[in-house]
């Protein structure tokens, strides 16, 4: 409970906060503007870009502050303190990657002046936040917030987006195979079309992210603006300093999770009678030590908890029940992406934004961009070392030799990168399957066109399946119907859902004669449209029965994609579902929106969709009887342009602009976002101001001689 700390901070004094929050102060305060419109999406205003950050940052904490402390105190070891058991996955991850000591290193000529003063704007917010709401903090000591813990939270972010903590869990888990493949190709779906392929000859840009609903990672919505060229709406994170995925009025972007070899696992050498020694190169080397000292809050207690790991020549290097095994990862090595998303948010033309890109700030992630002179592109974005093709680098690699250890500064040019830019089809997509299916058939990518070092992923997603076949002969598309796609909720005629499962579909040839007492959901099973509406009753039954899929896959700590089931193992889950209907419902007629609820504080509303689906809803148990959507369809962006720049823009968020319950915005989108419908925004600021319900400057607690 958090009680015993604010009763603490009861006690400290004004005067006593402001010595521990002296930290520097380049932004008065005044010179900021936030409209707040009728949903509670702030809209900043600035004289500088840097009074825009410091409004972007304070418009965050306001709103949700307790995430925004989460992602300071995962970069300082100490998110288990205030969040238990699962802060401590992130703990130990930010330790691991080491994401401070790589920022120390390289902060000084990583990044501009200009943006070191964004840098600066965005940490003198939260300071002065926390400083005027002291009852709000979490753990008083890593205030004030540094820059470098700012940057630092994007190193981290980075390695989870990189494969590099998924590597590293199988570690964990002892599961040392084929680290690199069949790895669950969760993320998200991008879209954009020009006039080659819309009806009004508009360019449409699709932003469509699949993020947990709730947490450091779920999706804030801003818009920005400053008298010096930055006006970009769209999505960030906790602590994000600029906007992630969004438009401005030229154009705009989205990203995908992609699953090239961004990280490569060594098995290391041991000595057979000296500890902690390791062959490398002829010689016999030690390794680093290093351990972690984590206090996780277990209900009132706070326990120790302590761990060592290690580092090698390769990096990061973990010991389990095999032996011992390094990683090394692109994205732990470069810090350059907070300024990377800066620059492109300021972009104005596809060459400018192109050479931004180029500079390779970002160590992955997929691009789907559009903009008003009717370009379109999709990027199988990374930083690629230059590895020995001699190797196996999507298997375990040895970790005895300098030759598999590639130099850290050093990766393969932007021109290298699969890309497509303006193909005559007027459309791109990924749906984080490969980038080599992209667009129509006809004008796709060849993956042997690319370094096979790169590792690009060559399957398919059940979304990139089912997208590719609601296009395939289609002409021309309405606005209306290329929004029907996006809010598709059915799973191709060619597959079910295998997303883990690899062999699911044999519960489609599962004999009712051996089972007679399936009959009737086997029957329901084979019926089925393979549509997840609301009102469907054969989809609450293989909701349910997906669940048990999902828990098995939980539980037996399955990592692959390619996880093979019994019939055995199918017959379980089909009974499981029946149970669960007639045990809760007495009938197995139950309406998918009856089971699946949408749900925030006390609101909860019926949500259609299933796993993998364009519109995908994931779901966890929630009360006796129900399940509740916890990732899935997390933040829209629509954006329209035609040659005079942005035209028509509609997003929504799961819930709404503020996390505070307290707040009527806490939960005033879920209706719409319910529905699959959007709400209409704009970038305009006469149109901005004039229907804007509040409009204030921030009122930090300092005084005049702090500015």
């Amino acid at each position: 409970m958090r009680f015993s700390l604010f009763f603490v901070f009861v006690l400290i004094s004004n005067n006593l906060l402001a010595q521990d929050f002296n930290h520097q102060r380049i932004i008065n305060p005044k010179d900021v503007t936030i409209a707040r419109d009728s949903w509670g999406v702030p809209h900043i205003y600035g004289k500088t870009d840097a009074d825009a950050a410091y409004g972007l940052a304070w418009a965050h904490c306001e709103d949700d502050f307790r995430n925004v402390q989460e992602a300071i105190l995962a970069i300082n070891g100490k998110l288990s303190q205030a969040t238990g058991v699962d802060g401590a996955i992130l703990d130990v991850g930010a330790f691991i990657i080491d994401a401070k000591n790589t920022v120390k290193a390289q902060y000084e000529t990583a990044f501009s002046t200009k943006f070191k003063k964004i840098l600066t704007a965005n940490v003198q917010a939260i300071n002065d936040y926390a400083q005027g709401h002291p009852k709000e903090i979490l753990i008083k000591d890593v205030f004030p917030v540094t820059e470098q813990d700012i940057v630092s939270g994007y190193v981290l972010a980075q390695g989870l987006l990189s494969s590099a903590f998924f590597n590293i869990a199988r570690t964990f888990t002892n599961k040392m195979i084929k680290p690199n493949e069949d790895q669950l190709k969760a993320g998200s779906n991008g879209f954009a079309l020009n006039r080659n392929k819309t009806a009004d000859g508009r360019t449409y840009m699709f932003s469509n992210t699949h993020q947990p609903l709730e947490g450091v990672v779920a999706w804030y919505e801003a818009h920005v603006n400053s008298e010096e060229g930055w006006n970009m709406l769209g999505g960030t994170f906790s602590t994000g300093v600029t906007i992630f995925v969004g438009t401005n009025e030229h154009l705009g972007w989205t990203h995908t999770t992609n699953y090239p070899d961004f990280c490569d696992t060594y098995e290391l050498r041991m000595h057979p009678r000296k500890k902690n020694h390791y062959y490398y190169d002829g010689e016999w080397l030690e390794l680093e030590e290093r351990k972690i000292h984590l206090k996780v809050k277990i209900g009132f207690l706070k326990l120790p908890v302590k761990k060592t790991f290690y580092v090698s020549k390769y990096g990061p290097t973990l010991k389990n029940k095999e032996g011992y095994y390094a990683f090394r990862f692109a994205a732990g090595q470069d810090i350059r992406s907070a300024e990377t998303w800066f620059w492109m948010n300021k972009a104005k033309s596809k060459e400018e934004f192109m050479k931004v890109v180029a500079e390779l700030g970002l160590p992955s992630q997929n691009i789907i961009y559009g903009d008003k002179e009717g370009n379109i592109s999709m990027i199988g974005n990374g930083l690629f070392p230059y590895r020995d093709p001699a190797y196996d680098w999507k298997g375990i690699l040895p970790g005895d030799t300098s030759a598999t250890c590639w130099k850290a500064n050093e990766f393969h040019p932007f021109e290298k990168l699969a890309q497509l830019h303006n193909p005559s089809s007027g459309y791109v997509y990924n749906c984080n399957n490969t980038p080599f299916s992209a667009t129509d058939p006809a004008e796709n990518l060849k993956n042997e066109d690319h370094d096979p070092t790169f590792g690009y992923q060559t399957e398919e997603t059940n979304r990139s399946i089912r997208f590719m076949e609601l296009m395939e002969g289609k002409g021309k598309v309405t606005y209306e119907e290329m929004k029907a796609m996006k809010y598709d909720r059915q799973y191709a005629s060619s597959t079910f859902y295998t997303k883990g499962l690899e062999n699911l579909d044999m519960m489609l040839e599962i004999s009712p004669e051996k089972y007679p007492d399936l009959a009737d959901v086997l029957q329901r099973v084979k019926d089925w449209d393979r549509k997840a509406n609301v009102e469907s009753t054969q989809a609450s039954f293989m909701m349910v029965t997906v669940s048990w899929f999902t828990k098995f896959l939980e539980d037996e700590v399955r990592m692959d994609l390619k996880n093979s089931l019994t019939e055995e193992q199918v017959v379980d889950a089909l009974r499981y579902a029946k149970k669960f209907l007639l045990k809760h419902y007495g009938t197995l007629d139950v309406p998918l929106g009856d089971i699946q609820k949408h749900v925030h504080g006390e609101v909860a509303l019926p949500i259609g969709g299933m796993p993998e689906m364009l519109a995908p809803t994931y779901v966890h148990p929630y009360k006796k009887g129900q399940f509740r959507n916890i990732m899935g369809e997390s933040y829209i962006l629509i954006a329209q342009y035609d040659d005079s720049g942005l035209v028509d823009l509609e997003t929504i968020h799961p819930f709404g602009s503020s996390n505070r319950p307290e707040s009527p915005h806490y939960t005033d989108q879920m209706p719409l976002y319910a529905k699959q419908q959007l709400k209409k925004m704009t970038l305009d600021k006469e149109e901005i101001m004039k229907n804007a319900v509040r409009v204030y400057s921030p009122e930090p607690n300092i005084t005049k001689e702090d500015l």
